[in-house]
């Protein structure tokens, strides 16, 4: 028995780091390995559809460029708005999107049948080990923190490769799709764009760094609270016996009391970063409309650069 606990107790430090980053992710790949075929399907569905989405802006500028041509037409005398090339223009981005669409909902079908499939097996394999445990890793683990690891911890993982696989393949297809289509329409106001990029990446490495250690805290305590209620209701009758309550009671609420500063601190941390975004985006566009009004009323590009699509 005491071998038992030896050997249970450093599989209760659930918070730490990983020591192994990069094994962990090349086992939870190769753990992926039978669904080789659906994750490859979503990766082609999911760059076709950013793909089709990165096109699409441009395509529509050349409905604006023909619009505008129009109206200075119009009011010099010389001509008329072309509505029938307009629509049809409007018809063909119709069409890309609705592609775009499509390759989206195929991809985040399949890739959520992957992700639900693996939390099944995972949970099913986790079932199996507990039954192999010994009974020192129950005594030094409450029953909260294992149900957390069945529940909580196979559900997020479920949640993140739902979402991370398709969000960093349309990334990554999006981030240079883009950047192909700005370097095409100047170059100079690609480079002020870039620009604010550093800025960026700073401001997210700060929140990250001070809003990860709450997380982890918000995590650990969650488990032992979920512990706490657990066995103080499943023993109940034991707490009423020696006259537990009070002490139970005080317990449970220095865990909340940790949760909720945890808590609340996590979510404001990682709340600022949309704003703090979206303020450093507003900078990049004004200077990069700054830049174009002076580029298009020097003649050097287009109100919207045309497309030979």
């Amino acid at each position: 028995m005491a071998e038992g606990r030896r050997n249970a107790r450093p599989r209760g430090r659930r918070f730490e780091k990983p020591k192994d980053f990069m094994g962990t992710i090349r086992k939870l790949l190769s753990y992926m390995g039978r669904y080789r075929i659906a994750v490859i399907i979503v990766m082609i569905f999911a760059v076709g559809s950013t793909i089709f989405n990165v096109i699409g802006p441009k395509i529509l500028g050349n409905a604006t460029t023909e619009l505008f041509n129009g109206l200075i037409a119009k009011i010099s005398g010389t001509g008329q708005i072309n509505f029938g090339k307009i629509g049809s223009i409007l018809l063909k981005l119709m069409g890309l999107y609705a592609c775009s669409m499509v390759f989206a909902f195929i991809q985040g079908w399949v890739m959520s049948g992957v992700s639900q499939k693996m939390c099944f097996r995972m949970r099913e394999e986790i079932s199996r080990k507990i039954n192999r445990m010994p009974l020192g890793y129950f005594e030094s683990n409450t029953v909260g923190d294992v149900l957390s690891r069945i529940t909580n911890d196979v559900d997020t993982l479920g949640q993140s490769l739902n979402q991370s696989i398709t969000q960093l393949i349309t990334s990554v297809c999006t981030l240079i799709g883009v950047l192909v289509m700005m370097l095409s329409i100047s170059p100079l106001m690609t480079l002020i764009t870039l620009i604010i990029l550093p800025v960026s990446i700073v401001l997210v490495a700060v929140i990250v760094k001070r809003s990860q250690k709450y997380f982890f805290a918000q995590q650990k305590y969650l488990g032992k609270i979920d512990g706490q209620i657990e066995e103080t209701f499943s023993g109940h009758n034991v707490v009423k016996a020696f006259n537990r309550e009070e002490t139970e009671l005080e317990a449970f609420r220095e865990t909340n009391d940790i949760l909720f500063e945890s808590g609340w601190k996590s979510q404001f941390f990682s709340g600022l970063m949309m704003p703090l975004m979206n303020f450093v985006s507003n900078l990049g566009y004004v200077a990069v409309a700054v830049a174009g009004a002076m580029l298009a009323a020097a003649g050097t590009i287009m109100i919207v650069p045309s497309c030979s699509m």
